[in-house]
């Protein structure tokens, strides 16, 4: 992209690393695998730490080679290959921003070249920062959220497309927040509600390719994006807590979604969204 944004890791500190976060996210896997995904080979964006690392975790379980792409955490990164090596899979780690077409189309090559072919691809990458008032948010950060949110997963999908055929899968994470709305997180949840948009349209526009594309919407879940930057301080304390359930949700709660979309126990099902957010209805 000649308009590039660049990454605003400096001003709020995004995405955040998971090593230096406490209490650190349960990633962990809660069942011996089944060998859902024996064979295939997924690339997860932002898979370094929250829930793509336990996306990844839980792949590698049921038998998937995982391609880990991430901005610039390196030290998360390491361990989530670490995570996956230690299933007995083979993982590779791509560093670079989603929001550039042509690292999108180099993490595809890099994932062909290296794991020798592509089945699953989960759009997981986000950035969020909160602002009270409209006219806080900059046209910088305006371009830059909808730059990672969206045309990051426009751009994965044109990258994936050739490598995709009859029985693969496309994930795409959405949020609570584009069913409920979000009063401090304006241009984050209308990039949400553009990721909804796309995957029912996409998944009309795939099917007779044989490709099942689907979305997951998390509702308050505890990863280092919140105290990195994409809540307040002062809110950290209470995040999650006016969900029906009480708290926020952990990372291995919301990964299962993303295994049922990916593998065949989800067959018949297109252009759907799960729901792992702690009994919130108001997101139906």
């Amino acid at each position: 992209m000649s308009d590039l944004i660049e990454p605003m890791i400096h001003e709020d500190r995004l995405p955040g690393h998971e090593s230096k976060l406490e209490p650190k996210p349960d990633w962990k896997p809660r069942y011996p695998g089944s060998n859902r995904l024996q064979g295939k080979v997924a690339l997860i964006t932002g898979a370094d730490s929250g829930i793509g690392r336990a996306v990844a975790a839980l792949f590698a379980r049921e038998g998937a080679d995982i391609a880990i792409v991430y901005l610039c955490e390196h030290d998360d990164a390491a361990k989530t290959k670490e995570i996956v090596e230690k299933e007995g899979r083979r993982a590779i780690t791509i560093a670079g921003d989603v929001g550039d077409r042509d690292f999108c189309n180099h993490a595809v090559e890099r994932t062909v070249k290296d794991l020798g072919r592509l089945d699953v691809l989960v759009n997981n990458a986000g950035e969020q920062h909160p602002d009270e008032d409209i006219r806080d948010i900059t046209e910088d950060q305006l371009k830059r959220t909808f730059q990672t949110n969206i045309f990051g997963y426009f751009f994965m999908v044109q990258a994936a497309l050739d490598h995709l055929g009859e029985g693969s899968a496309i994930i795409n994470c959405t949020s609570v927040t584009m069913y409920k709305g979000s009063p401090k997180l304006l241009d984050y949840s209308s990039t949400k509600g553009a990721i909804t948009a796309f995957t029912r349209s996409l998944s009309k526009n795939l099917i007779d390719k044989g490709i099942r594309v689907n979305g997951v919407a998390p509702g308050p879940i505890w990863t280092p994006l919140n105290p990195s930057g994409g809540q307040k301080p002062e809110d950290i304390p209470e995040f999650g807590k006016d969900t029906p359930m009480g708290r926020p949700g952990q990372p291995n709660e919301v990964a299962p979604s993303f295994l049922f979309l990916a593998c065949e126990d989800s067959s018949y099902m297109i252009g759907q969204v799960l729901h792992p957010n702690g009994g919130d209805h108001t997101s139906s």
